[in-house]
């Protein structure tokens, strides 16, 4: 079986490990392809910065720091200081010394010439992921956020995503979300085919808007996916009205979606009629939004989503896979 994910964030990071963990009980020569999103990528200190792929290749590596959530395990940050006395940087965004060698060794290569998805697989030869990691875009789409000027009444400003969500922690009203160049992006070498030639396509618990969203927007992935002959499964981030982690509830109402499971099946829309998904599936607390998403033309179910350790993202991950079969019995 040829599976390929969409992801990003810490959530994408524990569905990806799950559905490794899963393809190898299930089908050892199975193949897992992850489109990791590239929106939240940034230039800082004069590194680039791809924080998604990242906490996807760390805990896929088994390195990554499991109590923070996010960068290296036993990871030290004596550069950070050293940044901040030279007032270089943000000093509220910290870089760690063992994440900081990563991003050298990414902008080394860029500066010679590789484009990030030869970055991308450069970086994962160090380490036997069992999975392949694709940046959705080789174009720098870094999202920037519109919000009411802190400091100017009135008026409005804008902040890189990073910015707003680790400095302000997302308190500052998001007006709108944009995708630098993202009308002159295209698909990173292999994005479509990793699409269309799979046997079946997972959203991972990622944001709708900032991370799903940004990968949809690259031209190219949403036609991908809305003509793919595989099932389409997408797993909700709600779960009984509220975000499982990060700060969607942030996010979604600029798009006008409620943080809710149904709102957000529904965002992405059925196939059926128009939208991206064949089968959404949805936590057992929201078992009554099954009814109405199943309405809208989405197969939909209910099963726990609670992502604790290994073998519950498993278990997901089994479930994803399980209404994809569904999907795949049903007449067209």
């Amino acid at each position: 079986m040829r599976i390929t994910v969409l992801a990003g964030g810490v959530g994408g990071s524990r569905f990806v490990r799950g559905v490794r963990e899963e393809c190898a009980r299930r089908d050892p020569d199975a193949s897992v392809i992850v489109i990791v999103n590239t929106g939240d990528d940034l230039w800082l200190a004069g590194v680039r910065l791809m924080p998604d792929f990242d906490s996807l290749l760390y805990s896929l590596a088994g390195v990554n720091d499991t109590e923070r959530g996010w960068g290296r395990a036993g990871e030290t940050e004596r550069v950070a200081a050293e940044l901040r006395e030279w007032g270089v940087g943000w000093p509220w965004f910290t870089l760690g010394d063992l994440d900081l060698g990563t991003h050298l060794a990414r902008t080394a290569w860029l500066r010679e010439g590789a484009t990030p998805s030869e970055v991308a697989e450069r970086l994962q030869r160090r380490w036997p992921l069992g999975v392949r990691l694709i940046p959705a875009t080789d174009t720098e789409v870094d999202t920037c956020v519109e919000v009411p000027d802190p400091e100017t009444p009135h008026s409005t400003r804008e902040l890189h995503f990073q910015e707003w969500w680790t400095r302000y922690r997302a308190t500052l009203p998001a007006i709108a979300f944009r995708q630098r160049n993202i009308d002159r992006a295209r698909p990173a070498p292999g994005v479509v085919e990793a699409i269309t030639d799979a046997d079946l396509v997972l959203f991972a618990p990622s944001n709708p808007v900032v991370s799903i969203g940004t990968i949809l927007a690259v031209p190219g992935i949403r036609d991908a996916i809305a003509t793919t002959s595989a099932p389409v499964i997408g797993v909700s981030p709600i779960i009984g009205g509220k975000v499982v982690r990060g700060m969607a509830d942030a996010c979604l109402p600029v798009i006008g979606v409620d943080t809710s499971a149904d709102a957000v099946g529904l965002h992405y829309g059925s196939r059926r009629s128009g939208g991206l998904l064949d089968g959404w599936l949805v936590d057992e607390t929201d078992a009554a939004a099954v009814g109405p998403l199943e309405e809208a033309g989405l197969l939909a179910a209910s099963v726990p989503l609670w992502m604790r350790d290994l073998e519950t993202s498993a278990a997901l991950a089994g479930a994803a896979i399980d209404l994809g079969d569904v999907v795949r019995s049903r007449p067209a």
